[in-house]
């Protein structure tokens, strides 16, 4: 299992912002920052790291668990309010499994970032 991952950014400012506002609905807070990192999670365990630097090449994809549909539905809002782009409205994804619930957002440095909820209705 993965305990935490770190992803560059260009524009430190901006990937902050936008991660606090997108990660909220899924209750996930920044935990803390300094002038080129910041790092998310919840009950005060960072999991996802950001920093300032070159921007992955290709982009990447990260998905984040969310405890109920609705969540991901408030992600994906909250996302694209915030700059992200569009890459797959809430929706079921039968392809992966019957209940994945998942929507899917182009952050500022184009990485596919994912809210997904397994569970059924």
């Amino acid at each position: 299992m993965i305990d935490h991952i770190i992803l560059n950014v260009t524009y430190i400012d901006e990937a902050k912002e936008f991660y606090m506002m997108a990660l909220a609905p899924l209750e996930y807070e920044m935990i803390w920052e300094q002038q080129t990192w910041a790092a998310f999670g919840r009950d005060g365990k960072p999991f996802f790291l950001i920093q300032q630097g070159q921007k992955p090449n290709p982009p990447l994809h990260i998905a984040f668990r969310a405890d109920k549909r609705v969540m991901v539905d408030n992600f994906y809002s909250v996302a694209i309010a915030s700059g992200g782009k569009d890459n797959g409205k809430p929706g079921i994804r039968e392809k992966y499994h019957p209940n994945y619930y998942g929507a899917f957002v182009f952050d500022p440095d184009g990485n596919n970032i994912e809210a997904v909820c397994h569970d059924a209705e």
